[in-house]
């Protein structure tokens, strides 16, 4: 049986763009749909590229139903954070226990929070003088950042890079591990 993704992006969408290539050759799963809050984010160009169908929704939407609404219409099975900035409300979360996965660029619990994404993450850490940073692939709850970690992986800072090589070194560990965190936690859900 195919279970259906939906993944939820705010911006140029590299990770949704990865995710929607794995899941291609998944028997279990698909990403469904990509819904994303920014009508100009390139991450729906990506997506249309694709194939795969986008819906872009406001704060209202969010927080009024309608995102809950599409999340039905799409059969749903779980929700990825593909570089989402707004938190997602709490009904969401509870109509999804365990099943909504975000990745953040640092090694949480440091540098996670509002306001903490992207390039401020990376600015942070090098100002910080950090020896190593990384990513952070967890659950969601209520909270920003919060919520269960499944995966960490770890890179080297080094004291002469900035925070747009910190950024770059962040990207390949994303790529490489995202998408195969996910599928092997969702697995041995549905394996349940």
């Amino acid at each position: 049986m195919m279970n259906n993704l939906v993944v939820f992006a705010s911006g140029s969408g590299t990770n949704a763009e990865n995710l929607i290539k794995y899941f291609a050759e998944s028997p279990y799963f698909r990403v469904a749909a990509v819904f994303c809050n920014k009508p100009d984010a390139f991450v729906l160009e990506r997506a249309r590229r694709l194939g795969v169908p986008t819906e872009v929704f406001n704060r209202a939407d969010l927080h009024g139903g309608r995102v809950m609404e599409l999340l039905r219409q799409y059969d749903a099975y779980a929700i990825i954070l593909a570089g989402f900035l707004m938190m997602v409300p709490e009904a969401i979360v509870q109509a999804y226990p365990g099943r909504i996965i975000n990745i953040h660029p640092a090694l949480l619990p440091k540098y996670g929070g509002k306001g903490m994404h992207g390039m401020h993450v990376h600015e942070a850490v090098v100002a910080a003088g950090e020896p190593e940073t990384g990513i952070t692939i967890h659950l969601v709850d209520e909270q920003y950042d919060h919520g269960k970690i499944l995966f960490q992986a770890r890179c080297e800072v080094l004291p002469c890079d900035t925070p747009a090589e910190v950024a770059a070194k962040i990207h390949l560990l994303e790529q490489e591990y995202f998408p195969e965190v996910v599928d092997e936690y969702l697995s041995h859900l549905i394996e349940q």
